[in-house]
């Protein structure tokens, strides 16, 4: 009976879900859209330089911190990027010291800039001038990584066919800030430094994105939705569009045309809120979608407030804290990261726009004094914003709401700890779902386990990214696959990628004292592994222990090797019982113990040697710490049930 009202649940969900289409573009045409926008000539969504009264109005310990920060760079030297640097990332895969020499020049430019819209007294105007006219001179303002992998492309940017993509976006933003803010100082000095921003700002965005489809507006051939990209790089198009376009037509066509690609990201996204790329990725995702509409309302005199009422965006608000295992770790499945930085003030914003006492406490919870002075590179506009609550931050109540059981249908992840509101005890994840996922990983049915939250069985996530991660052998890279997951290898094949191979037969239960998803991932792995079904059941007793149980029917052959992942040593005791030393940051150890059928297993743990490129950012995240056990079958059979049992008995 439980499983049938869920399923309801599900065809509920899924009808408002397609019944609220167009929520952005629906509301207005662009004549009405027109006559709500602000004409650029008198829009004014934080103080001018000029304005001293609105300036005394943000933070002062902050204004002090910035200033110091950008002292440090008067008479910058600004750097070319050589042709050689952009070269790498065809050449050995490396993307890291072509950005490196991007990242500080744009660093550079927003300390300076906001240090001069606090003084006001000229000193730092030269080297604005000087990083503006430095970044304008780069041939792509992108990332090296993003450029076409075509062979008469590879490497190296076609000047004469710009396209936009994330940091392309986000310098446009950078430097319309800069035209807004200084823009009568450069003038003063050559009025040919604003004409070269909206210049090139117009070529290499405005232009582009009016006249050219570009892969992140729409789903793609394969119907895959848009991802982060898409209301990431919106953002930046909308408030470089809004502070820079004189031509109010214009830029009243550049936003509708906006609303209809932001529709595209929402229409597809699942009602529940779930985002499959993972709380890192949220703050680009469903936050940047909170980013356009927090500056829509301030450009159209909070035209866009109906959106905050919406239980869709209001779940995607919600994803991150439900998505939260302790203070420092959070759900990882994909690419995500395990320990994400939390971008607070802006989930506070959000929290409070959707009327969210605990996203609002959440965010709350992570402001921290320290960051003051702290400039975001990306996402420039969110500085703005904090800089004027900081009275309001400091008598904000904090804390993590932790809810006991969360279940997202459309995602299809559980999690689920002891007790709410503490991270005492364990925390168990388990997710269906498909591998066609955004940043996807071949994972489904894979699960984590943490213990006074930190972690125990982990997802082993992302490394640090090259040209071979978003490649046609990005399923070479170790951590992509499913044998590297708390998942089974069967018949000497593991999980494909695709949407076809995916979860089927789900069903999430919770009673006293338990929760449950029960899932078959037979669907996930190809015809080669020869599953008539395997149905998989991730069990959390609260307080005691995990149960995995894998009921299983082989067409053929037989031979399974169950793997699990922990980032702690691990050893064979005795048959049918494995020992994870566990160990805590102020070095409490315990053991917990996987228990298995020593008749139907054999057992053996494997440290994973982390030498290649991409295995930087596992140690980064991990140390080099990461075991792999495998429980390979004894006497295979093609039917056959399997249980383990994880706990410290």
């Amino acid at each position: 009976m439980r499983s049938f009202l869920l399923l309801i649940g599900f065809i509920v969900c899924g009808v408002a879900a397609s019944a609220q289409q167009n929520l952005l573009s629906g509301r207005y045409s662009e004549a009405a859209l027109g006559k709500l926008l602000v004409p650029q000539a008198q829009w004014t969504p934080f103080p001018h330089t000029a304005d001293k009264a609105g300036w005394a109005k943000a933070d002062a310990a902050t204004k002090a911190a910035i200033i110091k920060k950008a002292e440090s760079f008067l008479n910058f030297t600004w750097p070319g990027i050589p042709a050689t640097k952009s070269l790498l990332i065809v050449r050995n895969g490396n993307r890291t010291e072509y950005q490196d020499i991007a990242n500080i020049k744009r660093e550079a430019l927003g300390y300076l800039l906001m240090a001069e819209v606090f003084e006001d007294k000229g000193r730092f105007t030269d080297d604005i001038i000087n990083g503006v006219w430095a970044i304008c001179e780069e041939s792509f303002w992108g990332a090296s990584a993003h450029l076409s992998r075509n062979k008469p492309y590879s490497g190296l940017p076609d000047v004469a066919q710009p396209f936009v993509e994330l940091f392309s976006a986000e310098t446009a933003t950078l430097l319309a800030w800069t035209d807004y803010f200084v823009g009568d100082k450069l003038d003063a000095v050559s009025l040919q430094v604003r004409k070269r921003i909206y210049h090139e700002v117009n070529t290499r965005i405005f232009q582009p994105v009016m006249t050219k489809p570009q892969g992140w507006m729409a789903a793609n051939a394969q119907g895959r939705p848009p991802n982060n990209w898409n209301p990431w790089i919106c953002s930046n198009w909308l408030n470089a569009v809004l502070l820079l376009e004189k031509d109010d037509a214009k830029r009243t066509a550049s936003v509708y045309k906006l609303l209809q690609t932001l529709d595209n990201f929402l229409n597809p996204y699942p009602q529940d809120g779930g985002c499959d790329e993972g709380p890192s990725y949220w703050g680009a995702a469903a936050a940047s979608l909170y980013d356009n509409i927090a500056m829509l309302n301030l450009a159209s005199n909070n035209a866009f407030n109906y959106v905050f009422e919406d239980e869709k965006v209001k779940n995607m608000g919600r994803f991150i804290y439900r998505a939260q295992i302790s203070q420092r770790y959070f759900l990882n499945f994909a690419d995500a990261d395990p320990q994400p930085g939390m971008a607070a003030s802006m989930i506070y914003r959000y929290g409070k726009d959707i009327k969210d006492a605990d996203m609002m406490r959440f965010g709350a919870f992570y402001l921290d004094k320290k960051d003051n002075g702290k400039l975001s590179r990306y996402h420039f506009f969110r500085n703005l914003f904090e800089m004027f609550m900081q009275d309001e931050f400091n008598k904000a109540a904090k804390g993590l709401p932790l809810p006991a059981d969360t279940w997202l249908p459309d995602l299809q992840v559980m999690a689920a700890r002891d007790k709410a509101g503490t991270t005492d005890g364990y925390f168990v994840a388990a997710k269906g779902g498909h591998n066609d996922e955004s940043h996807n990983h071949n994972d489904i049915g894979s699960y984590v386990v943490y213990y006074n939250g930190l972690p125990l069985l982990i997802d082993v996530g992302r490394g640090t990214y090259t040209a071979k991660t978003f490649s046609d052998k990005r399923y070479d890279i170790w951590y992509n696959r499913s044998d590297y997951h708390n998942l089974p290898t069967v018949n000497g094949v593991t999980q494909s990628p695709g949407a076809k191979f995916k979860a089927g037969n789900v069903t999430y239960n919770k009673g006293n004292g338990y929760s449950q998803l029960s899932l078959d991932i037979s669907a996930a792995y190809p015809t080669a592994a020869n599953i008539e079904k395997w149905q998989r059941t991730v069990r959390f007793n609260k307080g005691k222990n995990v149960q995995v149980t894998d009921d299983v029917q082989l067409k053929s052959g037989g031979a399974v090797i169950e793997h699990l992942m922990t980032c702690y040593p691990a050893v064979l005791v005795s048959p049918g019982k494995v020992l994870i030393k566990w160990k805590s940051d102020k070095g409490e150890e315990k053991n917990f113990y996987v228990h298995y059928a020593e008749k139907q297993f054999g057992a053996n743990v494997e440290k994973i040697a982390l030498t290649a490129m991409e295995d930087e950012g596992i140690k980064q995240k991990w140390g080099d710490n990461i075991y792999r056990i495998n429980f390979t079958a004894i006497n295979p059979n093609t039917k056959a049930k399997f249980n383990f049992v994880i706990s410290d008995k």
